[in-house]
């Protein structure tokens, strides 16, 4: 069982980066293969909208995102962590969310493909502001967004106050992140 954690933030060592590979620890200690994936590390461009991908079948833009495709399609899940900028994912995680469109199309659509349907997701934001429920309209668009993408949410995680504390100073989150990364395998496990 393969999960991808993809870290949608221009800090390779901020809170997003910490506080997913706390949940890709979990995993990891149930069995799970994990890999972190830094967006900051990767080329990838937003979408030109070319509708290539509905002619061909393919991404007509040649970056990381082809590994991403690739990668997504063997692994079992995601958890995609993205700090809020502006009450709304990162511009990386926006991209990222805007290029699986060359791939990840719904069942009502004629392009559908079973290979990426069922999918696996965990959503984490972190943030700033101390009120987790301050974007939760925001939060909650974006889950049936990924729903209608026939992903399978199985979380979805605000983690607010991050100016105040860091997450890794936080004596609670350690272990409850792990938990989440635990219940994922086990979500896979059940199938």
């Amino acid at each position: 069982m393969e999960i991808i954690g993809f870290i949608a933030s221009p800090r390779k060592e901020g809170n997003t980066a910490w506080i997913i590979n706390r949940i890709l620890e979990g995993a990891k200690e149930q069995g799970a293969k994990v890999q972190a994936v830094y967006s900051s590390d990767l080329d990838i461009r937003p979408c030109k909208g070319c509708l290539g991908c509905v002619q061909s079948d393919k991404c007509g833009i040649n970056d990381d995102m082809q590994w991403i495709y690739n990668a997504l399609k063997q692994a079992d899940a995601l958890v995609l962590g993205s700090p809020v900028y502006m009450g709304q994912m990162s511009g990386q995680a926006k991209i990222f969310t805007d290029r699986l469109f060359a791939h990840i199309v719904p069942r009502f659509s004629p392009r559908f493909k079973e290979a990426y349907a069922g999918k696996k997701l965990v959503l984490v934001f972190t943030q700033g502001n101390p009120n987790p429920d301050i974007f939760k309209e925001y939060f909650d668009y974006t889950k049936k967004m990924f729903q209608m993408l026939e992903f399978d949410v199985k979380d979805m995680q605000v983690i607010a106050g991050m100016r105040n504390e860091p997450a890794y100073e936080r004596r609670d989150l350690d272990m409850t992140l792990r938990r989440i990364g635990a219940s994922l395998v086990s979500e896979l496990f059940m199938e």
